[in-house]
């Protein structure tokens, strides 16, 4: 195979709409419902195809984060590992999510990189099995490889597909680093939140229970969401920090962006059942 180049990968943001927490297993895991939707805004990643075997990141991204901790590289090299494939891969990453906000950035990236290579380097492994070496990488990594809103339960791990209005949402993004793992460790989060079956949700008060702890230990998320309750329907997404509030028109989330104070960073994107990165693969 001569180097080729495939452009425009996306991988987009999620959302999640309810977070709730039904308890705590033996195993420290928590059982939970939530529901996920894609947003039609995110990273891109851009793919040389190389004879090689190496795998190269190039990215806009000024971390301290090593070229082989980072999930874009270990995606590859797992699916190689895996397919025992002897094509490598040059990667080049535009990152626009931001990084521990709630929204998936990293995984959204692991998934694109898996459903990107798979395809690439012609290794054909389906959905299911692209899915299970995901997980291998983070809890939300099947659902952006699914690639369909989804209600979850479980661990995160049961996934249902669901068609749901795909409303605009504003996005905010507080200058705040949330730890999943200690807010999920924390003596004060909520976990007896009743479970409710599917049809019993969708006439719920949706919440995150999530919210109000780290609305406590981060003052930057509890001032970001008070602006936007002003304005819209809001809440956390998974443990934050990424706030986000539901309008009904891209006009009315513009003009709500318009007036988010300059010390917020935000976009508008529409809600979208069929993932991006799916629309990108059928072109492929």
């Amino acid at each position: 195979m001569t180097q080729s180049l495939s452009l425009g990968w996306p991988a987009p943001a999620k959302l999640n709409l309810f977070l709730h927490i039904n308890g705590r297993r033996a195993d420290g895991y928590h059982e939970l419902q939530t529901l996920f939707q894609f947003l039609d805004y995110g990273d891109l990643l851009d793919f040389k195809i190389t004879n090689d075997g190496k795998i190269t990141l190039h990215s806009n991204l000024n971390t301290n984060i090593a070229d082989d901790d980072n999930l874009i590289v270990k995606a590859a090299k797992l699916l190689q590992q895996q397919s025992a494939s002897k094509l490598g891969a040059e990667i080049w990453l535009d990152k626009k999510l931001p990084m521990g906000g709630g929204v998936g950035g990293g995984s959204s990236d692991a998934a694109t990189t898996l459903v990107a290579l798979n395809a690439l380097w012609q290794i054909g492994l389906d959905q299911p099995q692209l899915a299970a070496l995901g997980l291998n990488l983070g809890a939300d990594v099947p659902i952006f490889i699914h690639g369909h809103a989804a209600f979850a339960e479980g661990v995160g791990e049961k996934l249902v597909a669901v068609d749901i209005p795909e409303h605009w949402y504003l996005v905010i993004a507080p200058e705040a680093h949330v730890s999943t793992a200690a807010i999920f460790q924390h003596p004060d989060l909520p976990r007896d939140t009743a479970k409710l079956s599917w049809n019993e949700l969708l006439s719920a008060n949706w919440k995150n229970d999530c919210q109000t702890l780290v609305s406590n230990n981060f003052p930057q998320v509890a001032k970001a969401l008070a602006w936007l309750l002003e304005y819209a329907p809001s809440r956390m997404t998974g443990t934050g920090a990424c706030v986000f509030g539901e309008f009904e028109t891209q006009q009315q989330a513009l003009e709500c962006l318009a007036k988010m104070p300059k010390t917020f960073r935000g976009f508008v994107a529409k809600g979208t059942n069929i993932s991006p990165l799916q629309h990108r693969l059928s072109r492929c």
